[in-house]
């Protein structure tokens, strides 16, 4: 699935002439927390967020730079930031060159952004043209919207899950596989042995689950004994 798939395309956009006061009206009207900032063709000059609206509240409370402090600043950069505090307009307060993607990512690569970035949302633009917004709210939605996976079949090949299930074992540096003992009866998993800690409980039981035609994952774990701990 890719971002055009998900992205919300009827976006609340605003132009950068829009005052500052229509922006917060805005935002409260609509209940959002930012938009994206285009000119008369759509293309896209930067996102306002409520965060830039609340800097030129917290603006009189800044600290300026003393004399010594002022000669290593960029003029440039204290300018932008005195616009962005004290101006009127979209323009002026406005994330210019925000992060964007393309039409065709993945959404699994749009979600890795929004997470290392810490952010609500990204522009999706062809060509510069705003096409749409995909929020964390659209990708809770596709998680929802996707299709169950279908049933397994009602006679499971246990030796394909056995197979399958020491591959997946294989590939988690957390797997203590020394000792574990994982067994297999009419699609329904077992794992004996011992475990660290109960986010390695918690993690084998994702891994099991996710092998096709697991019906059930029972754990008979228990901490591993002192002399054990420090076994690689």
């Amino acid at each position: 699935m890719r971002a055009e798939d998900i992205m919300t395309r009827e976006v609340v956009t605003v132009r950068p002439e829009t005052p500052v006061g229509e922006l917060a009206r805005l935002f409260s009207d609509r209940g959002i927390s930012g938009a994206p900032v285009v000119d008369a063709e759509g293309t896209l000059l930067g996102v306002v967020t409520e965060t830039d609206l609340m800097r030129r509240i917290a603006a009189p409370t800044d600290a300026k730079p003393g004399w010594l402090g002022g000669l290593f600043h960029d003029p440039a950069d204290l300018a932008r930031r005195y616009a962005r505090s004290h101006g009127r307009t979209a323009q002026d307060v406005m994330t210019p060159e925000p992060m964007t993607l393309g039409p065709d990512v993945p959404i699994a690569r749009v979600a890795k952004l929004l997470e290392d970035k810490d952010i609500r949302r990204v522009p999706i633009v062809a060509a510069g043209r705003l096409l749409g917004v995909v929020s964390r709210a659209d990708l809770l939605k596709a998680v929802l919207d996707a299709p169950a996976p279908e049933a397994p079949p009602e006679a499971a090949d246990d030796a394909a899950i056995r197979t399958e299930l020491a591959r997946r074992l294989r590939q988690q540096p957390w797997v203590d596989r020394h000792f574990l003992h994982a067994s297999v009866q009419h699609g329904h998993v077992t794992f004996s042995g011992f475990a660290r800690s109960p986010a390695v409980v918690q993690g084998l039981r994702a891994l099991a689950e996710g092998v096709p035609g697991v019906r059930g994952v029972s754990l008979d774990l228990a901490p591993p004994p002192p002399f054990m701990l420090g076994m690689p």
